[in-house]
């Protein structure tokens, strides 16, 4: 009886998954929407990529810092000259044959005498020392990747490679000693050695040191400390990493942003990605547009691969041709920066670097010279790239019509496959002319989509309902690619998935949508609100990431909307509508068989909500996942007291639900 128990158990459960993989006609009443609607946009603000998603450990390791970027800045920046005991001798930033010519600047190291503390104390050498991005985390048994480029000149050298932990006190001591190595240095010209460091302890605020051993001098550059633990092993940090992909976007949108077109600074400084691909030694960095310094380590390749580690669509973002203006753009962030245009006759160029992106992501290695660039970095098959973005916010002016037009009817014609994401400008609301200018545009062109952007408070996400009068025939669809609520309390988060609620509904009209922006650095932040914080040690999840979260993890083919009223509404009310700020949706996803019941509750007052899923046959239990509090509650880096609480409860055709005031609940179905 026992194993004919266990027996029909086992046949339940196979019967169960096979229905999970086999999809399912959608019930009636439903309305097909986009699958796609929940992504992310990352832009390197707030000190995202160095020091943040690159999980390279060393700053400014090929002395590249510039004062173009900040007062004060220059080569050594990060850096100081080290000497321990009665070691003498001096550094010297220099240009002459370099690395590579987009690797202008190194370090030469002249060694007069290299002696011990006193003759005994055995710390030794003449070189550099680096404590990364607020000092370096090293995890006791982990190993760390260093590498480095070595010119010697002369006798051969030893280099003494260190992790140390500095210790304080007077008189001054010798640092703690992490983990070390030795590299013999040969070479009289530019040669990369590695070597591994493994840690005997833990040590937030580590540093790395670089000791030459012999008189004499030595050329550095491209100085590197990777973890060799990364997510899926491409150098990508992995906590922030895991934190992104427990949002399970569909599409990642990069690398900007004001930073596609330079920001404030003019078409010197446009990103342009053919010199961010290829190895890092050889690309090209750049100033920041938020005022610090862009490695590149993070580029076109890391970029495409992480999409795919992550199973998402790349959406690339590549200039137009026209800059980011100032005062007339709507932020008001560069109130001197005028518009500026490249030259008509040089816009073949601006053509090119979109085609080439999709021959380097898409093309055959063995025809195209730049997929096989993208071979050689270890990518054979090509990524699939979809969507190209042409454009970031700027001013929908004359000009910027012009060149995007020159741009968008090349690049269709040589590769109708791929679907152009053009820009409705700033302020992506009705009267705002560039937003007008920019629907004008999608219109006549016939834009697959337009890229929205608007930051508001509150109030406007928990009021407005800005696409239930979007028209439904139109041929271009809408992507809501920057928004936030300008503050990160609970109520903003609440305010915002009242909002995405609204989307929902309106997901035959809006295609993607993206919070913006995404990371924020501790002590290296210039715009809030963000939706992920972190240090060396840890992300901190604020209120709207668990809002987008859910969203995330309910994305479906499916709405409907009359499977959920609420107690007081009249019979046709299909809420959330205009200045009410409690709403529902359902989502059916067929592919995966699972219908998602979400319920938002902004206001102050309890509500109840009755709930009919009869048509979808709903069985067996449940997931219950509940986010509330009070609504000035906020996760920052003291203190989190929101998180998703979740449980099992019994599944039902037809009852009540009990909504607390300010609170989002999400109910989850295996159907």
């Amino acid at each position: 009886m026992n194993r004919l128990t266990t027996l029909a158990a086992l046949l339940m459960a196979a019967t169960a998954s096979l229905n999970a993989q086999k999809p399912m006609t959608a019930p009636a009443g439903g309305k097909a929407i986009s699958d796609e609607l929940i992504g992310i946009f990352f832009e390197d603000i707030n000190n995202s990529a160095d020091g943040g998603l690159n999980a390279e450990l060393v700053q400014n390791g090929s002395f590249e810092f510039s004062p173009v970027e900040r007062d004060g800045w220059g080569a050594g920046t990060a850096w100081k000259m080290i000497r321990p005991g009665h070691s003498t001798g001096w550094i010297e930033t220099r240009m002459d044959n370099p690395v590579h010519p987009n690797n202008a600047n190194y370090m030469r190291l002249h060694i007069e005498r290299v002696k011990e503390y006193f003759d005994y104390r055995g710390w030794k050498g003449f070189g550099l020392q680096n404590d990364g991005f607020d000092g370096i985390s090293v995890k006791a048994g982990e190993k760390y990747d260093f590498s480095a480029f070595f010119r010697n000149i002369g006798d051969a050298k030893q280099v003494r490679v260190v992790l140390v932990e500095q210790q304080p006190g007077w008189p001054p001591k010798d640092p703690k000693l992490l983990a070390e190595a030795i590299i013999d240095v040969k070479d009289n010209g530019w040669k990369k050695y590695e070597a591994v460091l493994t840690p005997d302890s833990t040590c937030q605020k580590a540093s790395l040191q670089m000791l030459v051993l012999n008189p004499g001098d030595l050329d550095v550059d491209v100085i590197s400390l990777m973890p060799e633990d990364t997510y899926m092993g491409h150098g990508i940090r992995k906590d922030l990493a895991q934190a992104l992909a427990d949002l399970h976007p569909k599409f990642m949108r990069f690398p900007g942003g004001c930073v596609v077109h330079g920001g404030g600074d003019g078409f010197w400084n446009t990103y342009r990605w053919k010199t961010t691909i290829g190895p890092k030694e050889t690309r090209r960095q750049l100033k920041n547009t938020w005022g610090y310094h862009q490695s590149v380590a993070l580029g076109y390749f890391e970029y495409f691969q992480f999409c795919e580690d992550l199973g998402m669509e790349p959406v690339p973002i590549l200039p137009a041709g026209v800059s980011c203006q100032g005062a007339n753009g709507g932020w008001n962030m560069w109130p001197t920066q005028a518009q500026d245009v490249v030259p008509m006759s040089e816009m073949d160029e601006w053509v090119d670097e979109v085609i080439d992106l999709i021959e380097w992501a898409n093309g055959d290695p063995a025809t195209n010279k730049w997929a096989k660039m993208r071979a050689e970095a270890g990518h054979p098959k090509p990524f699939n790239l979809k969507y190209i973005g042409i454009g970031n916010e700027e001013k929908i002016s004359p000009e910027f019509i012009e060149r995007f037009k020159y741009i968008y009817e090349r690049v269709t014609k040589a590769h109708p496959e791929i679907v152009i994401v053009g820009t409705a400008g700033p302020g992506s609301h009705a009267g705002n002319p560039d937003y007008e200018a920019g629907w004008k545009l999608a219109n006549e062109l016939a834009m697959p989509i337009l890229d929205e952007h608007y930051y508001e408070q509150n109030e406007f996400f928990l009021n407005k309902r800005q696409y239930d009068n979007y028209p439904r025939d139109a041929k271009t669809k809408v992507y809501l690619g920057e928004y936030a609520a300008k503050d990160k309390k609970l109520i903003d988060a609440l305010a915002e998935g009242l909002y995405l609620l609204h989307v929902e509904r309106n997901a035959d009209v809006v295609a993607m949508t993206s919070y913006a922006p995404l990371f924020a650095r501790k002590n290296g932040t210039q715009w809030n609100p963000d939706l992920i914080y972190y240090d060396n040690e840890r992300p901190f999840l604020t209120c709207s990431y668990y809002v987008q979260q859910l969203f995330g993890q309910s994305s479906g083919n499916y709405y409907y909307g009359d499977c959920v009223k609420f107690e007081g509404d009249t019979p046709d009310a299909v809420q959330p509508m205009e200045n009410v700020h409690y709403g529902q949706s359902v989502i059916l996803n067929t592919k995966t068989r699972q219908l998602f019941v979400k319920i938002c509750n902004a206001s102050a007052e309890a509500k109840k909500a009755n709930i009919n899923l009869s048509r979808f046959g709903v069985k067996k239990v449940a997931t219950k996942t509940v986010l509330a509090g009070n609504p000035n509650d906020e996760n920052n880096f003291d203190a989190q007291p929101i998180a998703p609480q979740k449980e099992q409860v019994k599944a039902q055709k037809k009852f009540s639900l009990d909504i607390a005031p300010y609170s989002f609940v999400m109910l989850q179905y295996q159907l």
